[in-house]
């Protein structure tokens, strides 16, 4: 894959219920006007612009469907989804964070949409990892409104100075980053860091899936828990010697504290999505972004994803409604438009980086998009696997017992799985 570099300078970017009080009657459409739908979302910066401006445009396209909006928050569609359709008032459409989507569709609230892909035109052209972060167990409950993969900003201005060089591989990237480590002083703590690289509830979950997949390892797979393997451990111990022998990152740091320390000019590089460009920008840091350096066995990115559902709500004329929708916004045009404004990545791979190069930010990160993987699709109780993730890695990085703690987490991930 082609590696390019580029300045940044802007971007835009409650369970435990069932829905056994959820009405399955299904009301006709009114012949005498168009079908209307509710679509919920927590699209709410330049991204939500975007989106709010297709639906209008798909409104005015045609006179038989019309799709009205409601926005809250992420977290609130979370909580009031299960209420909201147990008394008939919830969205016919719905996006949410992919990973939250096998958790609805595994309380049978969201419709089946195998047959949609069979007929849709865009899905010889869907991003692969796209469509396997919708599916679970074998069937794909929701449409992807964004997929993008983790990548590497850096902090031009301290790379200049210390004459580095963009890091294209492991080795590569603790060179660069005790090249970037400042310790004037000789305290032991250093003023200046090389990265930053949380150690638990890092961005989007996303950081040590990232290097599980870089030499080999990973989580889950096939439904079975595989995080006890030679592959992870020995990226444990690559991370924990590179971090504690050379002190290029800080210890015991989360994903909140490390954005806060890029922010503040004082990390050479970073792991993180598009709005790290955004935050470049309020900081008046000059940075670039660059591919997360491939591992001794792969180059791969743990990608943060959202998608759209339809509703167990939905009557058969909503339903036909609603993908109409679907195939509207996934066409060529609206996978540009939705991309140049919302700073995601293009869905389809037929889109090219001429087509959206008047945002910096998603030209690269469309060359990148090859390189993104789902987090733990299809596992409903991802919540619990990923918390068994943050104990390994934030106690094997403060000195604990690999092999014990892998073995550990083998036992909570699988047990995660199986309830």
């Amino acid at each position: 894959m082609k590696r390019t570099t580029i300045a940044l300078t802007a971007a835009p970017l409650a369970l435990g219920m069932v829905l056994a009080g959820c009405s399955n009657e299904r009301t006709p459409a009114d012949d005498a006007g168009p079908v209307q739908l509710t679509f919920w979302h927590g699209y709410t910066e330049a991204d939500g612009d975007v989106l709010e401006q297709i639906v209008e445009d798909f409104n005015a396209s045609q006179d038989d469907v019309q799709i009205s909006t409601q926005i809250n928050p992420w977290d609130v569609i979370d909580d009031t989804l299960l209420p909201a359709m147990s008394a008939g008032n919830g969205p016919e459409i719905v996006a949410m964070p992919a990973e939250r989507l096998p958790v609805y569709a595994d309380r049978g609230a969201f419709v089946e949409l195998d047959g949609f892909y069979e007929n849709d035109a865009a899905t010889p052209d869907l991003n692969q990892g796209a469509l396997d972060m919708v599916t679970v167990e074998g069937v794909r409950y929701g449409v992807p409104t964004g997929f993008v993969p983790l990548a590497m900003f850096y902090n031009t201005k301290l790379f200049d100075e210390a004459g580095v060089e963009v890091p294209t591989t492991w080795d590569e990237w603790v060179t660069a980053a005790q090249e970037l480590t400042v310790d004037e002083d000789g305290d032991g703590t250093p003023e200046q860091y090389g990265v930053a690289l949380p150690d638990h509830a890092t961005v989007a979950n996303g950081v040590w899936p990232t290097l599980f997949y870089g030499n080999g390892g990973d989580i889950v797979r096939d439904g079975q828990a595989v995080i006890d393997s030679p592959e992870n451990k020995a990226t444990l111990e690559f991370w924990r010697s590179a971090i504690t022998e050379h002190q290029i990152s800080p210890t015991g740091l989360d994903g909140i504290a490390g954005d806060g320390l890029f922010s503040s000019g004082r990390v050479g590089m970073y792991i993180g999505g598009p709005w790290m460009a955004s935050i470049c920008e309020e900081n008046s840091l000059e940075c670039g972004i660059a591919p997360v350096p491939a591992g001794p066995a792969d180059q791969a990115s743990s990608a943060i994803g959202v998608a759209m559902a339809l509703t167990e709500q939905a009557d058969e004329a909503q339903q036909e409604a609603a993908e109409s929708f679907f195939s509207y916004f996934l066409a060529h045009e609206q996978a540009v438009t939705w991309s140049l404004g919302s700073g995601w990545p293009p869905l389809r791979t037929d889109v090219t980086e001429a087509e959206v190069a008047d945002n910096a930010v998603v030209a690269s990160l469309t060359e990148q998009a090859e390189l993104g993987r789902p987090l733990l699709p299809g596992v409903v109780n991802s919540t619990d696997v990923l918390e068994a993730v943050d104990n390994l890695t934030q106690k094997a990085l403060a000195g604990g017992d690999i092999d014990a703690l892998l073995a550990e987490a083998q036992t909570a991930v699988q047990s995660a799985l199986d309830s």
